[in-house]
Parts: C-alpha cells; structure tokens; sequence
C-alpha cells in the first residue's frame, strides 16, 4: 500500500470514538452488541436505535454498552470499520494474482457485482453510507478506504501497463473506484431494473477506461 494511503487509514483508524476490547470474554461482549446494534439499524435505522435498545437486545448493562461505545456514532463507526475490512481483504484477494486484461475486466466486474448485491442485501450498510455523509471523520474513513482499494488496482495497472505514467493510473484507479461506489448508491435508490442498468453501464465505461474496452 502507498505510504500516503497508509498513513491515512491509520489515522482514520486511532479516530475510531470507541475503547477496544483486550480480553476475549470483552470481545465476545462486543461481539453481541455489535450483532445487537446491526440488527436494530436493519430493522428501524440508526437515527431510531437507542442506546438503551442495543444493550438489552445484546443482554449487557446499559453501561456495559458505554463502557465500549460512548454514543450511537461510536457503534456506527465500529460496523463500517467492520465492513471495510472486509471488502478490503476481498478486493484484495480477487486482485492480487491478476496478469492480464481479461482477468481483470472478469475480477473487476464480479467486484462490482459482489458490492451491489451486499448493498441490496444489507440494509445496514447502506444506513451506514447515509450516516457517513454527515459525520467528518466517518468521510474521512471512508475516503481513506477508497484510496486502499484504489491501491489494489493500481498495483494491477502498473503490471498490465508498465510504461504507463503512475500518476495516471493512480489518478484513474481512484476516480473509477470512487464512481462505482457512487454508481451503486444510484442503483439502490431507483427500482432494482432500472439500478441493474446503471450499474451495467457503469461497468462498460469503467473498463473502457482501465483497459480500453
């Protein structure tokens, strides 16, 4: 990963508004009301959950709870970090042994497919966007999460294209990634006929762009 981009998502990461738990019978606790607080938000939305809620569906103490999330951000921030870390290390995987264009465009377009699908699926996450829009640091997590998974493609790029200018494939891997995840949000937000054509359309230009079709 870039030195720059690194350096970013450790700082996103120590700005994360909760304690960590060290013990393996505090990670179980956190664990549950972690499950609690995504259940809740799938059923009524984050600004409807209370925090009251989230400790007697987790079966802890309502300072339990605090103990580990001062507020309803803090548990927002604990399931995107979740969620990150999770689609990096599948973008990750699907990336890293690519050599040529076609398993590119194949890899690159089943990542697409994989993100839309959870975004349909998982009310939570999208919930969790929708809160990110309005909370600074949560931008700057998110944004820091787009710059690694930019770094998974560019290190693709620069193998597919080594006479390329590095700066135009870190420039274009970070546009395309930031405009699927835009594309799929749209998606989501029309009925599911009309998003499939959005994100279809999304992929043809995008690879067109990344290599040349």
């Amino acid at each position: 990963m870039d030195e720059k981009v690194a350096a970013k998502t450790d700082q996103a990461a120590t700005a994360s508004p909760r304690r960590a738990p060290t013990q393996q019978r505090s990670r179980e606790r956190v664990e549950r009301m972690l499950a609690a607080a995504s259940a809740l938000i799938a059923e009524q939305g984050s600004d409807a959950m209370r925090m009251g809620e989230v400790a007697e569906r987790a079966g802890v103490s309502i300072g339990s709870l605090y103990q580990f999330f001062p507020d309803k951000r803090a548990i927002v921030w604990a399931l995107a970090e979740r969620y990150t870390a999770e689609s990096q290390a599948c973008i990750s995987a699907a990336l890293k042994d690519i050599g040529d264009a076609e398993a590119l465009k194949q890899a690159f377009s089943e990542l697409v497919d994989i993100y839309y699908r959870l975004f349909l699926a998982e009310p939570v996450m999208r919930d969790i966007w929708s809160g990110t829009q309005a909370d600074k640091a949560l931008r700057e997590l998110e944004l820091a999460d787009s710059r690694a998974n930019a770094e998974f493609l560019v290190a693709v790029l620069k193998r597919l294209r080594p006479d390329a200018d590095p700066v135009h494939l870190e420039t274009t891997a970070f546009l395309v990634w930031q405009m699927g995840e835009a594309a799929v949000r749209l998606a989501i937000s029309v009925d599911r006929e009309e998003g499939d054509r959005l994100v279809a359309a999304y992929k043809r230009m995008a690879l067109r762009e990344l290599v040349g079709e």
